[in-house]
């Protein structure tokens, strides 16, 4: 089938009351515009579901749309995608702001290879991807209008909301265990939209394939705290040594 009709289909169904996830006229042009068999591969392009590619979780359409909805760019807004995975959402971005505004980092290189390749295939080649440790951003080309952050972290990245401008808005995945989509302004301030499940940020040394993610130090005295409190094995008292 022609892959277009299948984009109509998929955003077709993203507005449908039962999901109702993308809203706005910008997004659902842009999403049937993007070729997003050019990203993913046509066996997952159209289907609502995400998938691991390169160790990193794809998001599926919905989830990209939740994000893309609630950062809310205008035309002509500098943009940041802190996690570029396959250049997906910088795509859908460069729709709307124009593919020279947008810059996307990830701190996997092979997924910055995987995503400069797809967008340049895309006729994106202007969105300008790099590596680098996502909560340092990317403050060459800052301020910023719009940040999107593609991975969960306890507290806004500190360097991500100073590279914000005056009234720019970050919008991230806040929180560990119970994680929230969350848009931070400038000043701090944040709004909560629902909540979410996403990978935690990985830090410099980390890759997408590897187990041991970031923890950060409120993490670590958590963990301290409960490695303390809890029983070694000869103190469970459900054990009967007698026997």
């Amino acid at each position: 089938m022609d892959p277009a009709v299948l984009r109509g289909d998929m955003v077709d169904s993203l507005q449908h009351e039962s999901k109702g996830v993308v809203q706005s006229a910008w997004l659902s042009a842009a999403m049937r515009a993007v070729p997003r068999e050019a990203f993913v591969g046509e066996d997952h392009a159209y289907s609502d579901r995400p998938f691991e590619r390169l160790g990193t979780r794809v998001l599926s359409p919905s989830t990209a749309a939740r994000l893309l909805e609630a950062l809310a760019p205008e035309e002509d807004d500098e943009v940041l995608v802190v996690g570029a995975g396959v250049g997906y959402t910088a795509a859908v971005l460069a729709e709307r702001v124009g593919a020279a505004n947008v810059q996307a980092i990830d701190i996997t290189r092979r997924l910055v290879v995987e995503a400069r390749q797809n967008l340049a295939r895309s006729g994106y080649d202007a969105v300008l991807v790099d590596r680098r440790d996502g909560a340092e951003g990317l403050p060459e080309y800052a301020p910023y209008d719009r940040i999107l952050l593609e991975a969960a972290a306890v507290d806004p990245p500190r360097a991500l909301v100073r590279q914000l401008a005056d009234d720019g808005q970050l919008v991230m995945p806040l929180g560990t265990g119970e994680q929230s989509l969350a848009v931070v302004e400038a000043d701090g301030s944040t709004e909560r939209l629902g909540t979410v499940a996403f990978q935690p940020m990985l830090v410099e040394g980390e890759q997408a394939d590897t187990v041991e993610r970031n923890r950060t130090h409120r993490e670590d005295r958590e963990h301290a705290r409960r490695a303390a409190q809890s029983r070694a094995g000869w103190e469970q008292e459900w054990i009967d040594w007698d026997d």
